[in-house]
C-alpha cells in the first residue's frame, strides 16, 4: 500500500470544532440529502396546505423530518470516515479530513457519529413516524455495513451507494403520507439512476487518488476509461425514461416532463463527448452538469405539482387507485347517479 500522505498543517490548525464537525459529517453532501427529502415530503403531502397524512404540508412534521434525516445522514458519513480514516490518509483529496489529519481523535469522531445516529432515528420515530425512522436506520446500516466495506472490494459498491442515496426522498414521502406510493418509487428510481453518471464522472477525475487509497472504483481497473464512459452514457440515457416516471406516477405534470427530457439530453450529450474524448475536463463537465441537473429537476417537480389542495393522480396512480380493496363491495348507483338510500341503510346494517 502507498505511504501515508502528510496533511497540510496550515489547514489542520486553522479549523474550529464546529467546522471539523461539518467536515466529518460531509455537510455539503447532507444538504443535497435534505433537498431530496424535502421534495419527497412536499410531493408526498399532496401539495396542499393543512395537516394530517396526505392532507397537506404539516410544517412541524417537515421540520422534524429534516432534522432527523440530517442527523442520520451526518452519522452515516461520519461512521464512513471512522472506518476509512487510514485509506483517507493515503489520498490527496481526503488527507485533510478531521480524522486522517489528526484534527479530531478517532474515539471523538465515533462518539459524535453514534450520538447523531441515535438522535436522528429517535427524532424520526418519536416526532414523525416509524416508517421514516426505519428507512433512516436502514440507510445508515447499508451505507456503513455494506457500502463502506465494498468500496475496497468490488466495483459494485457504486450501485450499493446509489441505493443509499435513493432513500432520502422516500423518507420524506412516507413522513408526509404515512405509506409508500408510486410517486415514492419514482423519486427513488430517479435518484438511483442519477448517481451513476454523477459518481462515475467524479471517480474518473480522481482515479489515481482512488487507486492510491486502495478503493475498488471502476476507473481504477478500467484504465482506458471505455467501460466507465459507456456506463456514464448509459446512465444518462436511462434518466430519459426514468425521469418521466414521476409524470406517469402522478407527482408532477408535463411541464416537468419536458424539462426532464431537455436536461437529460444535455447530460447525454456531455456523456457522449466524454466517451469520445476521455479527458478530465470532459469528465468534470459531466460532473458539474449532473450537479445542476438534479436541483433544477427537483424544482420542476415541485413547481409543476398539482394546485394547492388538488389531487396528484397520474396514469400509474389512477391504475393503482382503480383497484378495489380486497373484500370491498361496490354499491350500485341509481339512474340519477346516486346510491339508493335503501342500499346505503342495508350496507350500514351489515357493518353494524
Amino acid at each position: 500500500m502507498p505511504s501515508e500522505i502528510v496533511a497540510d498543517p496550515a489547514v489542520v490548525t486553522r479549523r474550529s470544532l464546529p467546522a471539523l464537525y461539518l467536515e466529518l459529517t460531509k455537510a455539503r453532501l447532507s444538504l443535497l440529502v435534505l433537498l431530496t427529502t424535502a421534495v419527497g415530503y412536499v410531493l408526498g403531502a399532496g401539495a396542499g396546505f393543512g395537516s394530517g397524512f396526505g392532507g397537506g404540508i404539516d410544517w412541524s412534521v417537515l421540520l422534524w423530518t429534516m432534522v432527523g434525516t440530517a442527523l442520520a445522514a451526518g452519522a452515516a458519513n461520519a461512521l464512513n470516515q471512522v472506518v476509512e480514516f487510514r485509506r483517507d490518509a493515503l489520498m490527496h483529496r481526503t488527507r485533510n479530513r478531521p480524522l486522517p489529519s489528526g484534527a479530531l481523535g478517532l474515539v471523538h469522531g465515533l462518539a459524535v457519529a453514534l450520538v447523531m445516529g441515535y438522535a436522528g432515528v429517535f427524532i424520526l420515530a418519536l416526532l414523525v413516524n416509524l416508517a421514516a425512522a426505519g428507512l433512516a436506520l436502514l440507510t445508515i446500516v447499508v451505507y456503513v455495513g455494506v457500502y463502506t466495506p465494498l468500496k475496497c472490494r468490488s466495483t459494485v459498491n457504486t450501485l450499493v451507494g446509489a441505493m443509499c442515496g435513493a432513500i432520502p426522498p422516500v423518507i420524506g414521502w412516507v413522513a408526509a403520507s404515512g405509506s409508500l406510493g408510486p410517486g415514492a418509487w419514482a423519486l427513488a428510481a430517479l435518484l438511483f439512476v442519477w448517481q451513476i453518471p454523477h459518481f462515475l464522472a467524479l471517480a474518473w477525475i480522481y482515479r489515481e487518488d482512488y487507486a492510491r487509497g486502495g478503493f475498488a472504483m471502476l476507473p481504477v481497473f478500467d484504465r482506458s476509461g471505455q467501460l466507465t464512459c459507456q456506463m456514464v452514457v448509459l446512465g444518462s440515457l436511462m434518466l430519459l425514461p426514468v425521469g418521466l416516471i414521476a409524470t406517469l406516477a402522478g407527482p408532477s405534470g408535463w411541464i416537468y416532463a419536458g424539462g426532464s427530457m431537455i436536461l437529460g439530453l444535455w447530460l447525454v450529450g456531455l456523456g457522449i463527448r466524454l466517451y469520445a474524448r476521455r479527458t478530465d475536463g470532459n469528465a468534470r463537465s459531466v460532473f458539474r452538469a449532473s450537479v445542476v441537473y438534479l436541483p433544477v429537476l427537483l424544482c420542476l417537480l415541485v413547481l409543476d405539482r398539482p394546485p394547492l389542495g388538488g389531487a396528484s393522480i397520474g396514469p400509474l396512480a389512477q391504475a393503482s387507485a382503480a383497484q378495489p380493496y380486497a373484500g370491498e363491495a361496490t354499491l350500485a348507483e341509481g339512474p340519477d347517479g346516486q346510491v339508493p338510500s335503501s342500499i346505503v341503510l342495508a350496507a350500514e346494517r351489515r357493518r353494524d
